[in-house]
């Protein structure tokens, strides 16, 4: 069996008549048959080929096979980003009448997709909080089908108990669906703990540069087989070109996640220490209140530091425009610091009671730690925190 690190490199669809030795570009919409009996077969599912990009193309089938591998799971299907892999998920496995159990702290447009969209069909959606998790299975009911979560969660990065949320799935004969998104198959496989699925926006740390959109869910084969058949027919499908694009950056996931956590991890030691920063969030601090699970189930802690500024929401605004060389942008796990405020950006669309449900307070600062020198990274941000005037 090899590594993490040589299958993302080595896992490579048979090579053409041409033989290259890097997997090369398919654009193309559509595929041809030998015969009359080839292209029935092929409708069929009697063979396995690609018949139409929507529904397979050589890019996003090597892309599709190397998350497999690294998340341990059976089967996948490639999105155009990572929330039409969310939508799609929920929309090929739910019907009307189905009930979800969700962690509140999740991605903004996840939180409006359980709360205005869904309920159009008739699903509704019990939250528990991310300290609640002992207290999940007064939630359940008796049309539960879903229990989902993010861990660690956006923004605040907060850590779920895997183990435990498998072992209440198990118990109750729930689909476990975590977003792995902050962590990505490098730093924690989720399967290895019982879920079911796994979603990635792999236009975060997967791609690492900014570049590409784009999303992947993998899992139990029988579940993704249900997820193929809808997109197959309503066509959130990843489009060749970024399918290419985010299996080389695969082939680096490791190397570029090992040096985004080192600078995480400083960044978060210093800034615990700053007279400007009421608290910091990073799951590998001692100080994070779930440090023990993150140490359980992660390999390191991650590209994300979560600060919350004294000052409130406008200390918040005053840093992010005293800033210098980092990014304003609502992206993450690029190769360039990214700083977020989510009260007014990403999770703007919340309410209040939410926003403080889920831990998004008006001074939350969300800073996507990149891979500039740690020096200037620091040196950026501690000057922007100096010229905050409270």
């Amino acid at each position: 069996m090899t590594h993490f690190e040589t299958d993302a490199i080595r896992t490579q669809l048979e090579r053409s008549q041409f033989k290259e030795h890097s997997n090369p570009l398919y654009v193309t919409s559509s595929f041809v048959f030998d015969d009359a009996e080839d292209m029935r077969a092929s409708f069929a599912e009697e063979k396995q080929r690609n018949i139409y990009s929507r529904f397979t193309n050589p890019n996003t089938s090597e892309f599709v096979e190397k998350i497999c591998k690294m998340e341990k799971a059976k089967a996948g299907y490639a999105f155009a980003t990572g929330m039409s892999a969310v939508f799609s998920t929920f929309a090929a496995l739910l019907n009307s009448g189905d009930h979800i159990v969700s962690c509140r702290s999740v991605f903004g447009s996840t939180h409006s997709l359980f709360t205005k969209f869904l309920p159009k069909w008739n699903i509704e959606t019990t939250f528990f909080k991310t300290d609640e998790v002992d207290s999940i299975e007064n939630c359940i009911q008796e049309n539960t089908k879903i229990l989902y979560a993010e861990t660690p969660t956006n923004p605040a990065v907060a850590i779920l108990d895997l183990e435990k949320l498998g072992a209440i799935a198990k118990k109750h004969n729930l689909i476990l669906i975590i977003d792995n998104c902050f962590a990505t198959p490098y730093l924690q496989q989720p399967i290895e703990f019982g879920a079911d699925l796994v979603i990635h926006s792999a236009t975060k740390l997967i791609d690492g540069q900014g570049r590409v959109l784009g999303g992947v869910t993998v899992g139990r084969a029988d579940l993704i087989r249900e997820i193929y058949l809808f997109s197959r027919n309503s066509g959130p499908a990843l489009s060749p070109f970024n399918a290419w694009v985010l299996s080389k950056s695969l082939e680096t996931l490791a190397v570029r996640v090992d040096k985004h956590c080192e600078n995480a991890f400083q960044l978060a030691a210093f800034l615990e220490n700053h007279s400007a920063v009421q608290s910091v969030w990073y799951p590998f601090l001692p100080s994070h209140p779930q440090y023990e699970i993150a140490k359980k189930q992660m390999k390191k802690g991650g590209t994300i530091v979560s600060i919350e500024l004294k000052g409130g929401i406008d200390a918040g605004r005053q840093f992010l425009n005293n800033l210098k060389m980092c990014s304003l942008s609502a992206n993450l796990g690029d190769t360039r610091t990214i700083a977020t405020h989510p009260a007014s950006t990403t999770h703007s669309k919340l309410s209040e009671e939410d926003r403080q449900e889920t831990g998004i307070t008006d001074g939350l600062v969300r800073i996507s730690v990149g891979l500039e020198h740690i020096t200037d990274i620091i040196s950026d941000i501690e000057q922007a925190l100096q010229k905050i005037k409270l």
